[in-house]
């Protein structure tokens, strides 16, 4: 007896079929669904499946298309399996063992004989474009998981085989495209011809199961895009990103670097570095003391009973350095709330003292494994502008709309759109749940208040709290974690900090930690890729640099050095007895805003000829007229970005 079954496009138009006639793809042709070219996988009934896969009951579909996240993700895990189609036929005796789906793109590991090298990536690409051109189908099939072990055993490749034993299950699917077969659970797009755009980038080695005491295994890396259009835009942007790439720019204009003699993860500033330095912490001061925050200064060692008392030696001792001095154990910290902590509790505190607005530029040391080391984004010691507000429940959502504000004036200034995120309790955590929850709605109010968009990253909070993570979107469009704000109720009761309420009794204060800018190295990182070292003038650790194009000006430029200098301007002179064009390519290098050419018509006339770093060449003027228009543009820039600063954070629509 013939089944007959009801489909329907979600929400829209429906029609009875027999079970197991039509395919999906079919099922959604004759639903008459829009741009089916640009489809290539289906949801059925909430569930992805292949195009292929016959219906058998009732189902609610829902087309996945190209561009979708769900569909890209499919499409860059095809294409890994036409990578790996490639490797097998392009190196025999080559073994595959896992090979996803990443952002933008995907990888596979591969285990040879000899580790792959960059100049192999063009003829796998071109062995790949052979394989889509091909069009060959994807097909699945389901068979017992001791029938899949022989096969891949047959097939001499043992990672498979470790792979399903590991499993655990009774079956496995598998998927083949012409010659290749891979164990997957899928789904995967129609055919090969599908791939319009991909491009393999580069080849790491990586351990077997990230393993270090397994095989090493050579990894290629690619991307994949819907469009060309799209990947064209990608590889554009890689480019562009490397030539931002802050481990080059930064030494190259003498900010910073790190040495072997040293150690990993140790930040040298040079003196156009540390100038940055001190202008980002001074800035920060200055904004912190109007806002109504108390510096303060915690020290870098605490006892370690300290450590144990607030929950870091249990939950983040892995990321703590310790050293015994004088038989007593020291932990250096790694954040500095606890000193904070011991400062509100030196006295008794009333409800008209709260909020108290801690704020400190804290060197703090984090043991970080040296694989995930990176420039200034990764490092082993840095610097936060990190601050605690202890405050009366009653004050905690006005204090954290307070920080969100902050946040936004400042994301203005240095010219930087953002998201924002709530990150809710990990697995590894102390605190009630009653308090967990407080803390989390706190934020979540604060945020809603404000009318601010949000995701919600699950687990991703701190181990005493839940926090609101601040991501940055740079002049390439990648996002940084910068500024956090965390809302505690759990170590003010482990260190006992209260204060007196109106009515005689003691109460229980809550915190909030906080940072504006995050680490001060990682954050200089982020805009030295952000401004591709070229940094805005009120920014720029030398703002000109006074060049002399022969011995008999230097007088004139010694004397005009002095001039700036005692004007405010950060400048540097270079009198070397070289030629010009050689001074102005140098300078240009360094990213420095202003040249000032001093030959004999600006010694006789006691002026200045500037030149920009695009090369633009500005009139003759007068010292006190370059003065002005250098302090102009630095106020006009402040102005501008306080004002019109950009949609930083989104709105609710």
């Amino acid at each position: 007896m013939r089944k007959i079954i009801s489909i329907n496009l979600k929400g829209r138009d429906s029609c009875e079929i027999e079970a197991g006639s039509l395919s999906a793809l079919d099922s959604l042709k004759k639903l008459k669904i829009k741009a089916i070219d640009r489809v290539l996988a289906v949801k059925i009934n909430g569930k992805i499946s292949d195009l292929s896969i016959l219906l058998n009951d009732q189902a609610e579909l829902v087309p996945v298309y190209f561009d979708s996240e769900e569909g890209l993700e499919i499409l860059r895990h095809s294409t890994s399996h036409v990578m790996a189609m490639a490797v097998k036929e392009l190196f025999p005796g080559v073994k595959v063992t896992i090979g996803p789906a990443i952002k933008d793109g995907f990888y596979y590991d591969f285990d040879y004989k000899r580790p792959f090298r960059e100049d192999d990536l063009p003829k796998i690409e071109a062995k790949m474009k052979e394989i889509i051109d091909e069009d060959l189908p994807f097909f699945r099939k389901e068979l017992p998981a001791s029938e899949a072990i022989d096969f891949f055993k047959k097939e001499g490749e043992d990672y498979k085989v470790e792979l399903i034993e590991d499993l655990n299950e009774n079956k496995v699917s598998l998927y083949t495209q012409g010659s290749f077969t891979d164990l997957c659970l899928g789904p995967h797009i129609p055919s090969t011809r599908k791939i319009k755009a991909f491009h393999l980038t580069k080849v790491a080695g990586a351990y077997w199961r990230g393993d270090e005491k397994r095989t090493m295994l050579s990894r290629i890396y690619g991307v994949c895009f819907s469009d060309r259009k799209k990947l064209k835009e990608y590889l554009h942007n890689l480019e562009e990103a490397k030539r931002r790439d802050h481990v080059k720019l930064g030494p190259q204009i003498g900010l910073f670097n790190t040495y072997k003699e040293i150690g990993a993860g140790m930040i040298v500033w040079h003196p156009n570095g540390a100038m940055l330095r001190h202008i980002i912490e001074q800035f920060e001061v200055a904004e912190h003391i109007k806002r109504g925050y108390e510096l303060v200064k915690g020290p870098e060692i605490l006892k370690t009973e300290l450590w144990e008392k607030s929950g870091h030696f249990d939950n983040y001792r892995e990321n703590m350095y310790f050293t015994m001095i004088d038989k007593q154990s020291y932990g250096i910290k790694p954040m500095n709330c606890l000193a904070h902590m011991l400062i509100y509790r030196s006295k008794i505190r009333s409800y008209r003292d709260l909020p108290k607005r801690y704020f400190e530029l804290g060197t703090v040391h984090r043991h970080e494994r040296s694989g995930v080391l990176h420039g200034l984004f990764r490092v082993r010691e840095f610097t936060q502008d990190d601050a605690h507000i202890i405050c009366t429940p009653e004050q905690l959502n006005d204090e954290i709309k307070s920080v969100l504000d902050f946040v936004n004036d400042i994301m203005k200034i240095f010219n930087f759109d953002y998201d924002l995120e709530i990150s809710t309790r990990p697995q590894k955590s102390i605190g009630t749940d009653e308090d967990w929850e407080l803390a989390t709605k706190a934020l979540i109010k604060a945020m809603e208040d404000n009318d601010l968009k949000y995701d919600i990253n699950e687990g991703d909070g701190a181990f005493y709290g839940p926090k609101i993570d601040v991501k940055l979107q740079d002049a390439l469009g990648r996002k940084w974690q910068c500024a956090t704000i965390q809302c505690d109720f759990t170590l003010p009761e482990r260190f006992d900090l209260f204060y007196v309420d109106r009515d005689g009794q003691k109460h229980r204060p809550v915190m909030i930690h906080r940072v504006i800018l995050g680490a001060i190295e990682r954050f200089i990182g982020v805009l030295i890729e952000h401004y591709a070292g070229a940094f805005p003038l009120w920014l720029a650790p030398v703002q000109a640099i006074i060049m002399t194009v022969t011995d008999r000006n230097i007088i004139h430029g010694k004397k005009l050095l002095k001039n700036l200098t005692d004007a405010g301007i950060r400048i540097k002179g270079d009198f070397r007895n070289e030629k010009l064009g050689h001074k102005v390519r140098e300078a240009q290098l360094q990213k420095i805003p202003y040249m000032l050419i001093i030959g004999d018509r600006e010694c006789e006339k006691d002026g200045l000829t500037p030149r920009l770093r695009n090369g633009k060449n500005l009139h003759f003027m007068a010292v006190k007229e370059f003065i002005d228009l250098i302090l102009a543009e630095c106020k006009e820039f402040g102005n501008k970005s306080i004002e019109t600063g950009g949609n930083n954070h989104s709105k609710k629509s």
